[in-house]
């Protein structure tokens, strides 16, 4: 069958099934990507390759049932399959949010080349020129990795309410690792790249990539803060970082409607924050990793406000959990791929823009810390920990000396509400790969200004 004919082909099969459950859908998805992997300036990994499969979705009764094929002459049974499924577990009602059926076809703008059009031998000169900027930094470096990935995914979406949806986007990632050692003392920095706009996004990084071994080597020398209770100041990405992992995931609604205590915290009209404080969530911004114009149920993308003026007024959907908390879909249901069903994940997050002065941020400091970049982080509910790529302690309203082993802690609520000031800058950090469910790497963006907050735990030295 050729690929021009699988939206038809895709609507024959719904047509045919759908009197039998509440609710089908059918997702196929053929890709084509590559990857690179260089470690110590030798390829441990380089491949091409393309797929083709898909998924099918069935509910009825409220209980769903899910299938995978990768053969499209699998696509009949896989259909019976999920649906028995949904037949033999739905004992309650489907409450599904209306959308409006959508019949369309639509691409991703590229500003630039497709990656799938530049030959694999100049990917790898490219993956082996960012290791020796890596090496050739410091004699202190002792370990590089550099990886490369593109993909290029078309989706063909049919559901049985009448939407059939093509859509295809390019994606493309590098990350960039140095480990640098002295004696007993080893410090690795890491940087990271993404882009949805075209190839030449990840060329003419060298001052990206340097800034990796630059903050490993450096790290050799540094003295360890000394743990307190602080005011920091946070540049953007650790921001973005900050607003999607701290504050992002829960405002998922399945997390929300699957725990009570949660739902009762994230009340509608419950103030978070001060007045300055503004957050989203939406796929329609342009340009982005985490930008699309449908979800993986058909729903269009949206800007989905989420704390306004302070105050918590939204919360990210899928059909499913906007119509049992009976809200409007937001067009966040998404999936890595085929292999996964649609769950309810961030696209791209942003605090808002505000209108400190930055340098202003750091003003009556008396002892505080100054944290870029980050190096990694972990969430567990309303609590967080992440641990900044650089740092530098404040005193006196004055950016001091640099210190490593940075770790900021705390509850993400708390946090919020002490947030104190806003800058006037703004960053989109395009570095992101979510994880949620076992599906992990799926792209977004976060974006946010600098930020100044109070009384924030910091890890280090006692």
């Amino acid at each position: 069958m050729k690929e021009k004919d699988y939206p038809q082909f895709l609507s024959q099969l719904i047509h045919s099934y759908k009197d039998n459950v509440d609710f089908l859908s059918i997702r196929l998805e053929s890709s084509q990507g590559s990857n690179i992997k260089m470690r110590n300036g030798q390829i441990e990994n380089i491949s091409e390759g393309t797929s083709i499969g898909g998924q099918v979705r069935a509910c009825r009764k409220g209980g769903w049932g899910f299938a995978t094929f990768n053969d499209l002459t699998q696509i009949a049974d896989c259909i019976s399959d999920a649906i028995s499924a949904a037949q033999l577990i739905g004992d309650d009602e489907t409450v599904l949010a209306e959308v409006e059926p959508v019949v369309t076809s639509c691409k991703l703008p590229l500003t630039g080349t497709n990656p799938r059009l530049i030959h694999l031998s100049q990917k790898k000169d490219l993956v082996g020129r960012c290791d020796r900027i890596l090496n050739s930094y410091h004699k202190d470096i002792t370990s590089t990795t550099v990886r490369y990935s593109d993909i290029q995914q078309k989706i063909v979406l049919a559901t049985s309410e009448g939407s059939l949806i093509e859509q295809t986007w390019i994606d493309s990632e590098m990350r960039f690792s140095a480990t640098a050692k002295r004696g007993e003392l080893v410090q690795t920095g890491r940087e990271t790249t993404g882009t949805r706009r075209g190839f030449e996004d990840l060329l003419n990084l060298d001052k990206q990539i340097e800034s990796a071994a630059k903050r490993a080597v450096n790290a050799l020398d540094l003295p360890t803060v000394k743990g307190g209770t602080y005011t920091v100041v946070i540049d953007p990405i650790l921001a973005g970082l900050f607003v999607h992992e701290a504050f992002g995931h829960l405002s998922e609604a399945d997390m929300a409607y699957e725990n009570p205590d949660l739902l009762e915290v994230m009340t509608m009209g419950r103030k978070f924050g001060g007045e300055f404080l503004q957050i989203f969530d939406g796929a329609q911004p342009e340009g982005h990793r985490g930008s699309y114009y449908y979800d993986d149920e058909g729903v269009p993308a949206t800007t989905t406000q989420l704390i306004k003026d302070g105050v918590l007024v939204g919360r990210l959907h899928s059909r499913e959990t906007a119509g049992k908390l009976r809200e409007k879909p937001t067009g966040n249901a998404r999936c890595l791929n085929y292999h996964y069903p649609p769950i309810v994940r961030m696209t791209n997050t942003w605090i808002g823009k505000g209108n400190t002065p930055v340098k202003d941020l750091f003003s009556n400091i008396k002892e505080g810390v100054y944290a870029r970049n980050w190096l990694g982080g972990m969430t567990n509910g309303e609590m967080f920990t992440f641990t900044a790529g650089e740092a530098w302690m404040i005193r006196d309203g004055i950016i001091a000396e640099p210190v490593k082993n940075v770790t900021l802690s705390g509850n993400v609520f708390k946090t919020l509400a002490n947030i104190e000031a806003i800058g006037d800058d703004f960053y989109w950090d395009e570095s992101g790969g979510c994880g949620k469910g076992g599906q992990n790497g799926l792209a977004v963006g976060c974006g946010s200004p600098s930020l100044r907050i109070k009384d924030v735990v910091i890890g280090g030295e006692n």
